[in-house]
């Protein structure tokens, strides 16, 4: 990430399946010249916090860097508050056919061998992490030394539970 300048930029998100106000502050990458480069495609959506790619014709399970939406899939769990929600709302972001630029840190795979990155959505340059704590459907979650957005996260979800906004207000107390 060291050529990519963060901007916030104010914009509209109509997603209509989120049942969420549409406004947003929306949180872009932006490369020095505009433009993001995809390197990869949407295949599907497992849940909120975990995307399969295709990368140069092979699929990649990515896990995004930095939030932790609640849980669908985890096995012998229940379904926690607000996670098909957050799953519902990835999906409204993340289309299959959607190109992406996935950017790295310093650790490249978890320990489940899932790739772990940023995701920036090619169109339009939305920073997809960002942008599902922003809009309440995460929490912040920080794992060392993957942490190079660590601070925009945090303040992306204070701002979420300000405004009371998706799991901040469905699932309190």
């Amino acid at each position: 990430m060291n050529r990519v300048v963060i901007g916030v930029v104010a914009a509209i998100l109509a997603v209509a399946a989120t049942g969420c106000d549409s406004s947003s502050d929306e949180t872009t990458l932006i490369v020095p010249d505009g433009t993001v480069e995809a390197n990869a495609v949407v295949d599907r959506v497992v849940d909120g916090d975990t995307v399969d790619v295709i990368i140069d014709g092979r699929e990649e399970r990515i896990r995004l860097i930095g939030i932790d939406t609640p849980e669908t899939k985890r096995p012998n769990s229940p379904v926690e508050c607000y996670g098909p929600e957050a799953s519902a709302f990835t999906e409204a972001l993340l289309p299959e056919g959607t190109l992406l630029r996935i950017e790295r840190d310093v650790v490249g795979r978890d320990d489940y061998g899932r790739l772990l990155g940023y995701l920036i959505r090619v169109d339009d340059g939305l920073f997809v992490n960002d942008e599902i704590v922003r809009r309440g459907f995460a929490q912040p979650l920080s794992i060392a030394p993957n942490t190079v957005h660590a601070d925009l996260f945090v303040d992306a979800a204070r701002t979420a539970e300000r405004d009371d906004l998706g799991l901040w207000s469905a699932c309190s107390g």
